[in-house]
């Protein structure tokens, strides 16, 4: 059984190396900010960089995990634990939103507005820079490697993007227009609250879906159709089930032969049909036999 590839797993350990420095650097150039100028907001908002680095920790410890062999006690391997680091990050991603509705709401109902320095103004936008360019090299690896974990981290490094837009945009709105538009900064904390919210349910129902196992995509049902009738001719094939250990599929269906064939020419058709499915879509497959006349 084929285990995430060595390639795939390094480019998604690395991107989280750099996430957790980056980020622990980022911390503590917000922290130091929020203390120089007083800003209780700029400090919330470096710790919640931080978790970013412990959600960067879970992920190393998920790549880790799900690139283990199989053994005796689980013969299908280790792959699912991508999908449980990505349930945690989800979940993680859950309270933090929640925290910033808390927050927000906190801000409307005392008529509290962002006030902040011009340490703060630089610092805020140099992170939100920094973090949109972890969150594009993340995504990148993500499409490179399938690993759902890396649309997890992409989520979380842009969670902290946003959540630093209404911080700088209340810096200028506190400057010039505190009085008017007071409520702005926790106006915009709730949308982006809920914005992270969706974020999380998508990341949450990806891992839980392919945890409880998915209909295979039609698209891929047609094409192994496709591909058996012609390499190996005109066999009828249902009943396609699919379960993903992370990287890994394994496949099963049932394939009609002509029963008058021997159970040794069968085990053959199908032998060799499994074998071209692993090369040609990467798929562990096993293969029912059925003879024609049996109605199902």
């Amino acid at each position: 059984m084929r285990t995430p590839t060595h390639d795939s797993a390094q480019k998604g350990i690395r991107q989280a190396i750099v996430s957790v420095v980056v980020n622990t650097a980022l911390f503590v150039l917000k922290f130091w900010a929020g203390v120089i100028s007083g800003s209780v907001a700029l400090i919330a908002d470096a710790w919640h960089t931080l978790s970013d680095s412990i959600t960067s920790v879970i992920v190393i410890a998920g790549i880790k995990l799900s690139r283990k062999r199989p053994t005796a006690g689980y013969p299908f391997g280790y792959g699912r634990w991508e999908q449980i680091a990505a349930l945690v990050c989800g979940f993680i991603l859950a309270v933090v939103a929640y925290e910033f509705i808390l927050d927000a709401i906190g801000r409307l109902k005392h008529n509290t507005a962002a006030h902040f320095g011009t340490i703060a103004i630089l610092v805020t936008a140099f992170s939100i820079l920094v973090k949109e360019s972890l969150a594009q090299y993340a995504f990148w690896v993500y499409r490179k490697t399938g690993l759902v974990t890396m649309k997890a981290e992409a989520w979380h490094h842009r969670s902290d993007a946003l959540s630093s837009i209404p911080v700088l945009i209340g810096i200028f709105i506190g400057k010039y227009f505190n009085k008017t538009f007071w409520w702005m900064d926790g106006v915009l904390g709730i949308i982006i609250a809920l914005f992270l919210f969706w974020a999380s349910y998508e990341i949450i129902k990806s891992a839980i879906n392919k945890l409880l196992g998915e209909r295979i995509p039609i698209e891929l049902e047609n094409d192994i159709k496709a591909y058996i009738h012609k390499h190996f001719g005109d066999y009828y094939t249902h009943h396609y089930h699919i379960h993903c250990y992370g990287d890994v599929r394994e496949l099963t269906f049932h394939l009609h032969v002509d029963g008058s064939k021997t159970v040794e020419e069968s085990h053959n058709l199908a032998t060799h049909i499994e074998l071209a499915l692993k090369r040609d879509f990467h798929l562990e497959c096993t293969i029912h036999i059925e003879p024609i006349t049996v109605k199902t």
